[in-house]
């Protein structure tokens, strides 16, 4: 005879179907802005998956809807594990939380509070008050670790902004010459390809656009249509309008971050051309303020943007104190001190001023190094 499960096989059951289903939530990362990366696995009576989902490229559908269109009728007395709070609020779709009560869904295990402020408690109540058992907080950090980006902006009014550096054990990124293809091996060149999948943006600054000229494309088999949007600080207008990115601004989006009162003609040319400018106003140093930066392009809708170069746009972030993560690839070379370095200086003269971070990752890609790290 069966016996009920005790309480904790339920908890490790739901710590189980919550890493299906954020796992389910990871493959939206870059395509689903202005929305949260989500991920749902719909549980029969007896352990059977009847549905899985997770926010579509654009946004919609939810995950919820997707989960319970393969689930059907085999929804009803299901339990629903969802990564963030259900939306409560009616927007482009009707709610979630109604989608789930209309289905016949008993239970509900969420990972996260949306804190969107139409939906924060609200979904949760609208369960409870149908009579839904609903449980919160399981895997939360790993919820909150995958939808940084969506929170940060939420939070903070920008995106969440990491920092990618590939430099030789001596923190260089080329030789006195200006060489620089390649420090690092094919391997850790491909993961920074699938950093740009998962990411809404890849941003550079003006110098690395003039000196390189890059795609700033995804180009790993199968992921093209991964692309993220490409993003030049470029206070000046500086950027030929023969080079890639604003050539191909109508296959790929562009985006340009400039100075504010720049040059109107200037400014007409790169808007005909597809590419699509934000104006924004001067820092101390009479370059683009990186902080209002942020924020317009937070307000655009940006959740994660991924900086690849150049020196000075990467010690611009750091001054600022707007870098949330680094994500630095070593080469085992050594180039010297008459090398490009990986920043320009930022001002510091204490140690107490120096941006901090905590390591959370390391791992060999090929014959390199990658570390990840937090800002603390």
């Amino acid at each position: 005879m069966a016996h009920p499960p005790t309480e904790p096989d339920r908890a490790e059951t739901d710590r189980a179907h919550m890493r299906a289903a954020l796992a389910m939530a990871r493959r939206g990362l870059g395509e689903v802005w202005p929305n949260p990366a989500v991920g749902c696995i719909i549980v029969a009576d007896g352990g059977r998956v009847v549905g899985r989902g997770c926010t579509a490229a654009g946004g919609r559908p939810h995950a919820e809807t997707e989960a319970l269109a393969m689930a059907g009728e085999a929804a009803r007395g299901a339990t629903a594990y969802v990564t963030l709070e259900p939306c409560a609020h009616h927007g482009k779709t009707p709610p979630c939380a109604e989608a789930l009560i209309a289905a016949g869904i008993v239970r509900v295990v969420s990972a996260l509070r949306d804190p969107d402020p139409r939906v924060s408690g609200r979904g949760v109540d609208l369960l409870r008050r149908a009579g839904l058992a609903v449980v919160e907080g399981v895997k939360e950090a790993e919820a909150r670790e995958l939808n940084a980006g969506f929170l940060s902006r939420i939070e903070h009014g920008r995106p969440l902004v990491t920092l990618k550096l590939a430099s030789t054990l001596d923190g260089r990124i080329a030789t006195r010459t200006g060489e620089s293809r390649w420090i690092t091996g094919s391997a850790a060149r491909a993961h920074a390809h699938l950093l740009r999948a998962e990411n809404d943006a890849v941003m550079i600054g003006s110098g690395t656009a003039l000196a390189d000229d890059p795609e700033l494309t995804c180009r790993l088999p199968g992921l093209a249509s991964r692309s993220p949007v490409r993003i030049v600080f470029d206070g000046r207008l500086r950027m030929p309008l023969t080079h890639c990115l604003a050539a191909t601004a109508d296959d790929v989006p562009t985006w340009v971050v400039t100075l504010a009162g720049g040059d109107r003609t200037r400014a007409r040319a790169f808007a005909d051309a597809g590419v699509e400018l934000f104006e924004c106003p001067a820092g101390p140093d009479g370059t683009v303020d990186p902080g209002a930066a942020l924020t317009a392009l937070g307000a655009a809708g940006l959740t994660r943007i991924l900086v690849e170069g150049g020196a000075h746009l990467a010690a611009a972030l750091l001054r600022a104190d707007l870098v949330d993560r680094l994500i630095w690839f070593r080469a085992a070379r050594l180039i010297g001190g008459d090398g490009l370095a990986a920043l320009v200086g930022f001002g510091v003269d204490r140690l107490s001023q120096t941006p901090r971070f905590g390591r959370i990752d390391v791992r060999a890609v090929g014959d390199d190094v990658m570390e990840t790290y937090s800002r603390i």
